[in-house]
């Protein structure tokens, strides 16, 4: 597993350098890259990233895409949208074949729009947001399910159970209001609405204003929509002042980083997962992510984030071979929509010329207090 410091100097040493166009590059196929390596959320694109490249790298072993090596050029946004902006503009000014494996709601909002003007596929973001999904964008390709899809499953099981009290606790930003309306809708379903919201702003754990309202209207189970520190930090201080409840966190909190923030104190909370378990080898996807982290020789974590970005890798690849390896986004894209029904060691792929949403998949799991994740 990469620190912080190792991956931001190696990230910074990229940006530094400065990015040869790609044209030039007649060997390379090569992907840009926008994500938190550093700040509050840093552990979603380190570990987004290492998954990805660890695909990647067992890939070129093998000789690539038609001979091409595949490269991920990476730039630090913080978790932050206008540094993203400026990121991607830098990564389209280099000719990259396609963005890919971003971090974030607010951030992907912020570099789509340049993808599209530019005409460059948009592929993978770390996002279920229905507002990267709706309307209909030909250069966008998602691999995850949304968070429509979690907070209604989410929702289901807290019904099923005789819970009806439920608050939610947001990030302050498009992803945090995302998630917010998935669990309103979710709810209105049942005919029931949230007993109270409160929100954190973005890359920040000041939580207390949060816990005192939601607290004060007593609900049986809160779900939380932001990133793992901050869902710490409310998780802690909403305890200390009393709660008994439940907690429910959406897939983008980032399942390993939040088990290890909390230690002990991650008993019994629940994470909506989009992603098949990098942990236990019931689908053949599983099996071969763990038998590539083995190989890595501890350079590369086994999460629910590296699982991620090692899939979404692999669906791109398979792109990236039907479309010839030769570049170009229409190539490009008519490949990746031409990925429909297929089973990605278990995990099922569906694009067409009219849904670039591969998935519905979701599934809830827990954590215990030794830093395990059950499903």
């Amino acid at each position: 597993m990469l620190n912080r410091r190792q991956f931001s100097f190696a990230a910074g040493a990229t940006a530094l350098a400065g990015f040869p166009a790609v044209h030039a590059q007649a060997d390379k196929i090569v992907l840009g890259q926008s994500a938190a390596f550093t700040g509050p959320a840093a552990q979603l694109g380190i570990q987004l990233h290492a998954g990805a490249k660890l695909y990647f790298d067992q890939l070129n072993a093998q000789g690539g895409i038609g001979g091409r090596q595949v490269e991920i050029r990476n730039l630090d946004d913080g978790y932050e949208p206008a540094r993203c902006e400026e990121n991607t503009r830098k990564l389209l000014e280099a000719d990259v074949a396609a963005l890919f494996a971003y971090v974030g709601t607010p951030t992907s909002i912020a570099a789509l729009p340049l993808a599209t003007k530019a005409k460059v596929p948009f592929i993978a973001p770390f996002t279920g947001a229905m507002a990267l999904r709706l309307p209909f964008n030909r250069y966008a390709f998602h691999v995850r399910a949304s968070y429509n899809d979690e907070t209604a499953l989410i929702v289901k099981q807290l019904h099923h159970v005789g819970i009806t009290k439920v608050a939610v606790f947001y990030q302050n930003d498009a992803y945090g209001k995302a998630g917010l309306d998935g669990v309103q809708a979710a709810l209105a379903s049942l005919n029931l609405k949230p007993v109270a919201v409160a929100t954190v702003e973005r890359n920040s754990v000041d939580v207390a204003a949060a816990v005192a309202t939601i607290n004060a209207a007593g609900p049986e189970a809160v779900v939380q929509v932001s990133a793992y520190k901050s869902c710490a930090a409310y998780i802690r201080a909403a305890r200390k002042a009393g709660y008994g409840g439940g907690f429910y966190n959406l897939s983008f909190v980032g399942t390993q980083a939040l088990a290890d923030e909390l230690g002990k104190d991650a008993a019994g909370v629940v994470v909506s997962q989009v992603m098949p378990s990098p942990y236990v080898g019931n689908k053949a996807i599983s099996r071969e992510f763990a038998e590539a982290v083995r190989k890595s020789n501890g350079a590369v974590q086994a999460n629910f984030s590296s699982m991620e970005g090692y899939l979404s890798a692999k669906v791109l690849a398979e792109g990236l071979r039907r479309s010839g390896g030769k570049g170009g986004a229409d190539a490009l894209i008519s490949a990746m929509e031409s990925i429909n029904g297929q089973p990605f060691g278990g995990f099922n792929v569906n694009f067409s010329k009219t849904d670039h949403v591969a998935s519905t998949f979701v599934e809830m799991t827990m954590l215990t207090g030794d830093g395990r994740v059950r499903t």
